[in-house]
C-alpha cells in the first residue's frame, strides 16, 4: 500500500474536505481526526493535527492531483525553514517507526560531498514524510550507489530490550543516530561534520558517539529534513522500515498498517488471538499504550 503524509494548513484542510465530497468520496469522521474519505481504495485522513495522511493503490495520483498541484501548493503557503552550511563534506542522520506501533525502529546516516549535493536535490529527494513509499523504494538505490551509507535496523524484539534498559525513547533513539555516524565514520574518517532532526536534549546523542564520533561537529535542529544528507538518511530509513513491515506481514499472515491508531491496535489483537500474547513483542514496540488495550 502507497503512503503519503504531510502538514496542512487549517483553511487548506477545509477545502480539501469540500473539494474531497464533491468529487464523490465517502466523508466520514474517526477517532482522533476532522475527518476521513475514501473513495476506490483511496483513503484521506485528517487529523486533528493538521497531519494529512494518504493510503490506498493510486496514492501517487492524488498526491499529483490534489497535493503537487501547482495551484494547490500556492493554497497550502506553508512556511519552509531555511538552512544553509558551507560544509565541503556532512552526515545527516534521521530515523523512521518510532511513531509505528507495528514494525522496526530504523535509523539510517548518509553522507554528502559538496559537489554531490546539486546531483542528490535533483532527484526531488526530501522528507520521507512528503514522498509515497512507491517513490522511496525507486529512489533508495540511487542515494546508496552515491553516497556512503549505513542504515541500523531495531527489530521489535530487540527494540524491547533495548528499551527496557534505557528506559527512554530519545535515548534509544540517540543510541541509533549515534551508530549511524560511527558507521559512516569508519569509512569516510575525514568527514567532520553531522546534522540531525532535534528530538531531544543535544547531549544524548553526543554522549552516545564512541570514539570516532566524539571529534564531529554535531549540529540538532527541527525541520533537519530540509537539509539535502538528512532528507536522504529520511528515505533510506523509511524504505527500510516498509520492507521489514512487509517481511513481518508475510511471515505472519497480516497486512499490518502503519501507525499507532486503531487498525494496528486491532490487527495485534488478531495477532495475540492467533500467536499468543508472549509474541506480541516480536511484531510491536510494547511500552505504546495500544499493548494496554490488547493484553
Amino acid at each position: 500500500m502507497d503512503f503519503f503524509s504531510t502538514k496542512i494548513t487549517n483553511d487548506f484542510q477545509k477545502t480539501l474536505k469540500l473539494k474531497l465530497a464533491d468529487d464523490g468520496y465517502d466523508m466520514s469522521v474517526v477517532q482522533n481526526a476532522l475527518w476521513k474519505a475514501a473513495k476506490n481504495g483511496i483513503n484521506v485522513t485528517c487529523y486533528a493535527s493538521l497531519k494529512l495522511l494518504v493510503q490506498g493503490k493510486n496514492c501517487n495520483g492524488f498526491v499529483a492531483e490534489y497535493i503537487d498541484a501547482p495551484t494547490v501548493q500556492a493554497k497550502l503557503n506553508l512556511p519552509q525553514e531555511e538552512f544553509s552550511h558551507n560544509f565541503s563534506c556532512w552526515i545527516g542522520t534521521d530515523e523512521s517507526g518510532k511513531g509505528d506501533y507495528i514494525g522496526p525502529l530504523v535509523a539510517a546516516g548518509v553522507m554528502i560531498k559538496k559537489e554531490q549535493a546539486e546531483f542528490m536535490t535533483s532527484l526531488n529527494i526530501k522528507d520521507s514524510k512528503k514522498l509515497t513509499d512507491k517513490f522511496i523504494i525507486e529512489i533508495s538505490p540511487k542515494i546508496k550507489q552515491n553516497c556512503a551509507f549505513s542504515v541500523v535496523t531495531i527489530n521489535p524484539e530487540k527494540y524491547n530490550q533495548l528499551y527496557a534498559k534505557f528506559g527512554n525513547l530519545n535515548k534509544l533513539l540517540a543510541w541509533a543516530h549515534a551508530r549511524v555516524i560511527e558507521n559512516i565514520l569508519e569509512k569516510e574518517p575525514a568527514c567532520e561534520n553531522a546534522i540531525s532532526d532535534k528530538f531531544g536534549d543535544e547531549s544524548l546523542i553526543k554522549n552516545a558517539l564512541q570514539k570516532k564520533g566524539k571529534k564531529i561537529n554535531l549540529i540538532q535542529r527541527t525541520k533537519a529534513e530540509s537539509d539535502i544528507a538528512v532528507a536522504c538518511a529520511s528515505v533510506l530509513a523509511r524504505e527500510e522500515f516498509v520492507k521489514r513491515t512487509k517481511t513481518l506481514s508475510q511471515i505472519y499472515g497480516i497486512d499490518f498498517a502503519k501507525g499507532g491508531g486503531d487498525v494496528p491496535t486491532q490487527q495485534a489483537a488478531d495477532f495475540v488471538q492467533k500467536f499468543g500474547k508472549d509474541k506480541l513483542n516480536l511484531i510491536a514496540k510494547m511500552h505504546f499504550k495500544n499493548t494496554q488495550k490488547i493484553i
